[in-house]
């Protein structure tokens, strides 16, 4: 298993991408109590009052309530899009444990999936055709335009 002490930094990585979210609608509700969501990667824990979102291929996850507010914006009807930033991805080439969440519950990559980070120390996994489905690679201009 990989914990993120170890994880390589993607900012630095001359195989990854820089890649955004494209402004793809997904359905938000928000949880009334603690619970569990199976994503694709696997079972991730959330608490009450987090965000289970589910995108346009049917996928689910939970978003802490703090990351949500500040990376999420109401489109409308209980629908939300992520706000444009510029985050770093490389395409995992063989099978990788990644912890996440505020509960360090751990997802497991296969080849194919892209290990996504958002930040110093913020990693996630994301399944290959959500991936290319929901995000593009940007230039190098294009990471400089973004807030």
């Amino acid at each position: 298993m990989t914990d993120t002490t170890s994880m390589p930094d993607l900012t630095r990585d001359p195989d990854a991408w820089r890649v955004m979210k494209r402004p793809v609608l997904v359905a938000v509700q928000f949880a009334d109590e603690d619970g569990t969501c199976a994503t694709l990667e696997g079972p991730v824990r959330y608490r009450a009052g987090d965000a289970l979102a589910t995108g346009t291929l049917g996928e689910q996850w939970p978003i802490s309530r703090d990351r949500f507010d500040q990376t999420y914006e109401l489109v409308g009807d209980g629908m939300y899009r992520k706000r444009p930033v510029v985050v770093h991805a490389l395409r995992l080439k063989a099978a990788m444990s990644v912890r996440v969440g505020g509960e360090g519950d751990v997802l497991e990559g296969r080849p194919g999936d892209w290990l996504v980070q958002y930040g110093y120390g913020d990693y996630g996994l994301v399944d290959g055709d959500v991936f290319a489905w929901a995000y593009e690679r940007v230039s190098e201009s294009e990471a400089s335009d973004t807030p």
